[in-house]
């Protein structure tokens, strides 16, 4: 019995009129993760993105800190990572949107980021060797 409520839901979720329903009802930001995706929200192609929005966020939080804990060097890597990931959101067919404003994002945090760890350091507490 539940199994079968449970298929049920899971069918209904999937279907066009649900999506609609919740276009139609939610916020704003439910309506930009899917007016972004042109693509269901059973693939990779939406859920990537979706889970990979943690790294801006974690940079954007990470501003917070003292500019003593920002690693200059996973900056930077971030920074390239994103810069290739919104290329490729860009080229591959059909376009991931979604993908290409989540690097965008990180891309921007990272850059922020760097620029208030140069500005946050005093060159006189560096240990010169």
């Amino acid at each position: 019995m539940a199994a079968a409520i449970i298929k049920k839901g899971l069918h209904y979720i999937k279907t066009k009129e649900f999506r609609d329903y919740l276009l139609r009802s939610c916020g704003s930001l439910l309506q930009v993760v899917f007016l972004l995706s042109i693509y269901s929200v059973d693939s990779t192609h939406f859920w990537g993105p979706v889970a990979n929005w943690g790294i801006p966020l974690a940079a954007i939080a990470d501003t917070r800190k003292p500019p003593e804990f920002i690693s200059g060097k996973m900056t930077l890597a971030l920074c390239l990572y994103s810069a290739m990931f919104m290329r490729f959101a860009i080229k591959v067919q059909p376009r991931n949107l979604l993908l290409f404003s989540c690097h965008f994002t990180n891309e921007i945090a990272q850059i922020t980021q760097n620029e208030y760890r140069i500005k946050g350091l005093d060159p006189l507490r560096v240990n010169r060797r």
